[in-house]
């Protein structure tokens, strides 16, 4: 479980880096804190399968939103600064850990008695 929370620390300080600078909507902070918030939840309440269900469930939709996000919402070569550049690599870095993190949730989701 440690492990788990660590790889979780990664995963909000890479969405933390992706949100500094203005590139992505707001929409794509709300559903990554969203899930976030759900997956505190789900880590405190240890014999909860609906909060399991409800966080896999929320990363997997996030994985779609954002790939959808980055494609629509990247700058292009001339209006790309340094910081942007930053941002948007901590977001697609983010993007890159999420399946990860999908597949240690399911792990825990068949641990608490998921089919």
């Amino acid at each position: 479980l440690q492990a788990y929370c660590e790889r979780e620390l990664v995963f909000f300080v890479s969405f933390g880096r992706g949100c500094m600078n203005n590139v992505l909507p707001l929409s794509y902070a709300w559903g990554n804190f969203s899930v976030l918030a759900v997956g505190i939840w789900a880590i405190v309440q240890r014999d909860s399968l609906d909060a399991i269900t409800m966080f896999l469930t929320g990363l997997l939709l996030t994985v779609l939103t954002d790939v959808i996000h980055i494609s629509i919402f990247y700058p292009s070569h001339d209006f790309i600064s340094d910081a942007k550049r930053f941002s948007i690599g901590m977001a697609i870095f983010s993007l890159l850990l999420k399946p990860v993190s999908c597949y240690l949730v399911y792990r825990m989701y068949r641990e608490r008695g998921g089919e």
